[in-house]
């Protein structure tokens, strides 16, 4: 789940999942593609897509996506499909993006097509007030009074999201997403795609592979989502990642000159400011006179382990434990709506059964006792809050991935310090997909590590070229981040 920096990412009711049977369907839908606006290079189309597929003839809404044609026509393999994750992120700009972030010889080979997922940036995208967005309250409840706030507002947001995004809302689910793309493929007039999911994008894939078994060449899971996770052990296993990764910059800190906080304790200067930031004393260095709460400092250091950025996060974490910096006051913005998709969307695909605050304090505690910086997740922790009094049911709920059942195989890949999607949850879907799904293990650091390694890109690439896995247990060795990340 690829969380921006401005958004951070159940006991379980397993539902029967027979068969999914693909019913008979109209001829496909043609895609019209100009130039994109925004690169000549790449061509942007539009289809319409049912708001609810249990209602065909009902109101439509709009899928944009976007086709980086392939750099060598006589050698093209076919379309690679693509999804960066989120919930939110634009498949389109990843698109644009895609002569950066792919090798050479897969732009030469396939068409890379993103589709923009419903409801997410230029695909009927939830909108919702931004002022309203700006109060939520923090996700870090901590009182049976912010656990009745967080209700309201949960419940306050939901409805003001519905009254302004049209059919689209509460049909996002990622299942949904998977026949969308489904259609997308038919109106490419492909038979097979291959797909590359990257964070929350690996659970479209594993969807779509569940559904459309036959219509996939290979698939590429990367930083894998474990959709089977009830909320238990996804408190668990992600507050183990996101300590995880935080012990891995207290130990980055201790070996590299460049760590400004080289040689003080850093694990008790963190529990330090957190404790600033519970009583309302710490600044936002980079937006004084702006406070920072538990929850804000929490998601710094999260976010900041994506890259991983330990070298900007050292200094974050120093100039909140001084005075701060002066910053320029940023003008109000102009709009008064924002594509907020992340809780629209993970409340569709997730039931995280909390009956009251004290039985959300009662799951706190386990991962709490062995996170003593990061306390909970705070990916884990916003996705939860956020589905509080959420007031309908997810359409598309936890369940196991089922094994692999069509001629294509995947490949799965994670970073053994992966703040985001746990490496045991890389494990766990490699084992449930079967004999025909590898793991590749990136002993290093950071979340979606096809850019991180030559060697994880190496391997990738030539599955996706070939169709070749990489053997069983094969491992990347890890490669130190640049001071500055690596975008």
């Amino acid at each position: 789940m690829r969380a921006l920096p401005a958004a951070a990412l159940a006991v379980v009711t397993l539902l029967a999942y027979g068969a999914l049977p693909v019913h008979a369907r109209p001829a496909a839908p043609r895609i019209t593609w100009a130039a994109c606006p925004e690169d000549a290079g790449v061509q942007c189309g539009t289809i319409k897509v049912p708001a609810d597929h249990a209602r065909p003839t009902g109101p439509a809404i709009t899928l944009t996506m976007a086709r980086r044609p392939a750099g060598d026509p006589a050698r093209r393999i076919g379309t690679l499909l693509v999804n960066p994750g989120g919930p939110g992120g634009s498949a389109v700009d990843f698109t644009f993006n895609a002569y950066s972030f792919f090798g050479a010889e897969v732009r030469a080979r396939f068409d890379i097509v993103g589709m923009d997922p419903r409801g997410v940036g230029r695909s009927s995208p939830v909108l919702c007030s931004r002022d309203l967005v700006d109060t939520q309250p923090s996700v870090l409840i901590e009182s049976e009074q912010q656990y009745a706030a967080m209700l309201a507002y949960n419940r306050k947001l939901a409805a003001d999201c519905a009254a302004r995004s049209g059919p689209v809302f509460g049909h996002v689910d990622t299942a949904a997403v998977a026949r969308d793309l489904d259609t997308v493929r038919g109106a490419l007039g492909e038979q097979k795609i291959t797909f590359y999911g990257a964070s929350y994008g690996t659970l479209l894939g594993q969807q779509y592979a569940e559904r459309y078994p036959d219509r996939l060449r290979g698939l590429v899971l990367d930083g894998v989502m474990d959709h089977s996770a009830d909320l238990d052990r996804f408190l668990v296993q992600e507050t183990a990642a996101a300590q995880d990764s935080f012990d891995e910059f207290v130990k980055w800190c201790a070996r590299d000159q460049k760590c400004v906080l080289r040689g003080q304790n850093i694990p008790k200067l963190f529990v330090a400011a957190l404790a600033r930031a519970r009583a309302g004393q710490l600044i936002n260095p980079y937006d004084p006179p702006n406070k920072l709460g538990a929850a804000q400092l929490t998601m710094a250091a999260f976010t900041a382990f994506y890259d991983p950025q330990w070298y900007s996060f050292a200094y974050y974490l120093r100039d909140a434990m001084m005075t701060g910096r002066r910053a320029a006051p940023r003008a109000a913005p102009a709009i008064d709506l924002i594509d907020h998709s992340f809780a629209p969307v993970f409340c569709e695909d997730w039931r995280f059964p909390v009956t009251g605050y004290a039985d959300l304090q009662r799951r706190l505690r386990a991962p709490a006792a062995s996170a003593p910086q990061m306390l909970v997740s705070p990916l884990a922790m916003t996705a939860v809050a956020g589905c509080l009094g959420w007031p309908s049911p997810p359409d598309n709920p936890q369940r196991p991935v089922p094994p692999l059942t069509g001629p294509a195989s995947a490949l799965l890949v994670n970073s053994v310090h992966d703040p985001a999607t746990a490496y045991a949850w890389a494990q766990q879907v490699t084992a449930r997909l079967g004999p025909s799904a590898r793991l590749l293990t990136y002993d290093g650091w950071g979340h979606v590590v096809y850019k991180k390694s030559p060697c994880v890109s190496a391997a990738v690439d030539r599955y996706l070229l070939t169709g070749a896995l990489v053997a069983a247990g094969t491992r990347c060795p890890a490669v130190e981040p640049p001071p500055f990340g690596v975008g």
